[in-house]
């Protein structure tokens, strides 16, 4: 019996204890330190997976992100379907244009293991 009301004691002081930090720690100021730090301290940098960006469906998604609101959603959207390829660590993803039709396609390259654009591009 005292071993659970100990172990009732140390979860409800854990749970005081959280409740009471100072939750708007998420505000600008604390996002730029986060950031200040990252960049100034290699052994911060980190990603704990193998790769961020796993799937052909996932690399669509990110890259659409980004896409349709450079150059617009109906824009990329006449390109599909799109031509992707994951070679070495990156994704290669172009879009293609229906036959008879004049113009350019975007191109985007990104490493999957933590999203860095390499190459972004459209054609005229």
């Amino acid at each position: 019996m005292k071993n659970i009301v100990l172990i009732i004691a140390f979860f409800l002081t854990t749970l005081i204890t959280y409740s009471q930090t100072d939750k708007s720690k998420l505000g600008f100021e604390n996002a730029k330190q986060e950031l200040e730090s990252v960049l100034n301290n290699e052994s911060s940098k980190q990603i704990l997976v193998d790769m961020v960006i796993k799937s052909q469906a996932t690399a669509i998604k990110y890259a659409e992100t980004i896409l349709f609101d450079i150059y617009g959603q109906k824009n990329i959207e006449k390109q599909k379907p799109y031509e992707i390829f994951e070679i070495d660590g990156y994704w290669i993803i172009e879009g293609k244009l229906p036959n008879g039709m004049i113009g350019g396609t975007f191109n985007i390259i990104f490493n999957s293991k933590n999203g860095q654009i390499i190459k972004l591009t459209h054609g005229k």
